[in-house]
């Protein structure tokens, strides 16, 4: 009677207690990944200034955009030895001070060749940021609260790149182009100091086996392939396209064939047995392609076709953030009761009615009618995106989560390159073709605005299979004794939390 009068209170004190414990810890992550997501976005809006500034030309200068990108994509798989190695909060904090560094390198650079090579430090260091930071969440969050707590961390991956245009605009227009790097010193201090005071102490495991084959191919594999893609937005056929999407494929194919041979792999690429992460991943796979390319089709139109300035671009994205950030804990609180599956279908269902009521855009298509749009996606998006992603680390073993969020985030950089690259070369083609069929003497405004809905609605279609890909998500089940949700791979390691 004692005992079981005991476990009940413990339950329920331990349950608050675990969720007052995680508040500190999760401001550090935040505070140093949204430093992280915000330069991704704030970097794109200064680049003409940068171009006018260095007296150089366009081409040289996309390449502080490239070679950032490159780094990224060549760091990330290695996240999972290295915190496996060294610990993650000491790797975490050890790439936020790189990536604070090459901020404030960035915020004095000379030449635009010192430039590049400091956004390659500053790719360095913040390509482990988003998988050591989700893992970390996700082993310090209670099974129970899972979904909520990642609800709460997806806020700023999503509020970020609506807030980086607007204070890119401001600091590049008020202030100086230094600044849009140099902001970054003093949230990277703050991101040090919380991380060093509240981060738990990192569980490091005996000297796991260092898979110098898979090391040396991984970021070959990620970069060249990041880089093809992108090289591919301008020209499939160009020779920098080939070369990167050859030498990455080569590469990847060599490397997924040597992790799943070794006992102790980069990625474990293994977590594919699990029918429910398959399912998952690529139908998180499928809805970046739909969603992230219609994310940056949307401040194309309305710069492009519209006429409004970057500044003013991202004031009118706003809502779209807003609707996003409060969809994201509220489906959190949902997923922990009913899964993945309803929410999935429900947001995903929201993001395809605006992309297919975006496919129908003239020139007289009012720009309240496409914020209404832009907020039902962002909407959509809130509902939609950390329930998955929460439901892929649900799906496999909670020992392998530190090695399962490098391949997923090393994943979704190379589908958001084929994304942002495809549907632009999309687009591009489109407006040719309407162009061409117009004829002389038509409206060249129509046959663009033509050209947008065709692209609005390819990606509609996306997010239209991705609704019914979503009903093939099994709900998960809870189970206590091991703490894994409908995987295929229960394992007893997942509620020894640290």
């Amino acid at each position: 009677m004692s005992t079981s009068k005991q476990t009940k209170p413990m339950a329920a004190g331990g349950d608050e207690f675990s969720l007052k414990a995680i508040l500190p810890p999760l401001l550090a992550i935040i505070v140093g990944m949204i430093m992280v997501i915000l330069d991704s976005t704030v970097v794109n809006n200064a680049i003409p200034k940068l171009v006018e500034y260095f007296n150089t030309d366009l081409k040289t200068i996309q390449w502080t955009v490239t070679g950032y990108t490159l780094a990224l994509s060549a760091v990330i798989p290695l996240a999972g030895w290295m915190t496996d190695k060294f610990g993650s909060k000491q790797i975490f904090m050890i790439t936020i001070t790189l990536f604070t560094l090459g901020s404030v390198l960035c915020g004095i650079a000379q030449t635009p060749e010192q430039l590049i090579i400091y956004r390659i430090i500053q790719g360095l260091g913040g390509g482990m940021v988003a998988p050591i930071g989700m893992a970390m969440v996700f082993k310090l969050a209670p099974p129970e609260r899972r979904g909520s707590i990642m609800g709460v961390l997806g806020i700023p991956m999503l509020m970020a790149p609506a807030f980086g245009p607007v204070l890119s605009g401001w600091l590049v227009d008020s202030v100086s182009w230094h600044w849009i790097f140099i902001i970054n010193l003093p949230i990277g201090i703050i991101a040090l100091i919380l991380g060093y005071k509240y981060l738990p102490k990192s569980d490091r495991h005996a000297a796991p086996h260092l898979d110098i084959i898979g090391m040396c191919l991984a970021p070959i594999a990620f970069s060249m392939l990041a880089y093809g893609v992108s090289e591919g937005g301008t020209n499939w056929s160009s020779a920098s396209t080939i070369m990167g999407l050859t030498v990455g494929g080569i590469a990847l194919i060599l490397f997924i064939f040597v992790e799943l041979k070794q006992k102790q792999p980069l990625l474990e690429l293994k977590v594919f047995r699990s029918s429910d992460f398959t399912r998952s991943i690529i139908l998180t796979w499928i809805v970046q392609l739909g969603l992230f390319g219609a994310m940056l089709i949307v401040p194309l139109y309305l710069q492009g076709v519209m006429g409004y300035t970057a500044l003013e671009t991202g004031w009118i994205l706003m809502p779209q953030a807003i609707c996003a950030g409060i969809g994201m804990p509220i489906s959190g609180r949902l997923f922990d009761k009913i899964g993945a599956r309803p929410l999935a279908f429900g947001g995903l269902t929201l993001v395809s009615i605006s992309l297919f009521i975006l496919s129908g855009i003239s020139v007289d298509t009012s720009l309240w009618i496409i914020i209404l749009c832009i907020c039902i996606m962002g909407l959509g998006m809130g509902f939609s995106m950390m329930p998955l992603n929460t439901h892929v680390l649900n799906s496999a073993p909670r020992r392998l989560v530190s090695r399962v969020t490098p391949l997923t985030t090393a994943a979704q950089q190379v589908v958001v390159s084929f994304a942002v690259a495809g549907l632009t070369g999309y687009l591009t083609s489109q407006i040719t073709s309407h162009t061409a069929s117009a004829g002389v003497g038509a409206n060249p405004l129509n046959a663009i605005v033509a050209g947008y809905g065709d692209t609005f609605f390819l990606s509609a279609c996306i997010a239209t299979a991705g609704v019914a890909l979503s009903l093939l998500l099994r709900k998960p089940k809870q189970r206590e004794e091991d703490g894994t949700a409908g995987g295929d791979n229960p394992d007893p390691a997942v509620m020894m939390g640290h």
